[in-house]
């Protein structure tokens, strides 16, 4: 979706997406409240971790200065060593946990928020790399005071990070799938196609998204914008899964099909275990 237009609206806390169809995405923004508790609960754990980190630095540093009989200078080099590991976790916690959980870390997962592009798709290492680097900045000259009043001034609640990154922070979404969507009326039999199940399942979460949204909102669209979305996806479809698309299907029941067999498959994931790049082409 690099290729959505940057329609950024601040109504109600959503921020709105145009896509090339003129079709609108919105998206919840996480308040400061919820923001601040995830950054709570996320320099806990990298407290925790940089405590750790010192230990075992200490704990090496006198074990090794034991053996070579210098403990001074070996507890020197550990100190300095403490350090290196302060920065690391100080910064690579957000950098490395945001490109690896699609925009997550530890806090953000616990309150339902996700980091994401301004234009909808999932952020990447270079946009997390940029936020981050300005963090230090957003915390002057007390605990994100100008990240904090750059957000409420900003028109989709942004500190300076998510400017530079072009990013916002977003609640998650957690949409129940009607049993409608699950088993969608008319010819269904490619449902019972292993094939095309098996091409399916290599469909990226960005993309499974894409798909979620557009098949549970599509009651809301104008006939054009409708008809030109699922047009694009039914392309896409073919693109990514390798298929053609019977004549005798609609653009439209392709993509409803597609999603039926998404919802089916994460059903039976959830039995096993408890617990957005895709327009842009």
């Amino acid at each position: 979706m690099a290729t959505a237009l940057d329609a950024p609206a601040r109504l109600d806390g959503t921020h709105t997406v145009l896509t090339p169809e003129y079709v609108e995405f919105n998206f919840v923004l996480a308040g400061l409240m919820s923001r601040l508790l995830a950054l709570l609960i996320d320099t806990f754990v990298s407290l925790l971790l940089t405590y750790v980190g010192f230990l075992v630095i200490m704990l090496v540093a006198a074990v090794f200065g034991l053996a070579i009989g210098n403990g001074s200078a070996v507890l020197g080099l550990g100190m300095a060593a403490q350090f290196v590991v302060w920065f690391v976790v100080d910064w690579g916690y957000m950098v490395v946990l945001e490109s690896l959980w699609s925009g997550q870390t530890v806090g953000k997962r616990v309150m339902g928020l996700r980091v994401i592009q301004d234009t909808g798709v999932r952020v990447g290492v270079t946009a997390s790399l940029l936020r981050n680097l300005v963090r230090p900045l957003d915390k002057m000259p007390l605990f994100y005071l100008v990240g904090g009043a750059t957000a409420l001034v900003s028109e989709s609640q942004q500190r300076l990070g998510d400017i530079l990154a072009g990013t916002i922070v977003v609640r998650e979404r957690k949409l129940k799938i009607p049993t409608a969507l699950e088993r969608p009326d008319g010819d269904t039999s490619l449902l019972a196609d292993a094939d095309f199940r098996a091409r399916v399942a290599k469909l990226t979460a960005e993309e499974e998204a894409v798909l979620f949204s557009a098949s549970l909102r599509r009651e809301e669209l104008g006939m054009e914008a409708r008809l030109n979305l699922f047009a694009t996806l039914s392309r896409r479809l073919e693109e990514q899964l390798g298929f053609t698309k019977p004549a005798h299907l609609s653009d439209e029941k392709l993509v409803l099909l597609v999603t039926a067999a998404l919802a089916a498959r994460n059903a039976a994931k959830r039995k096993q275990v408890p617990s957005r790049r895709f327009l842009s082409r």
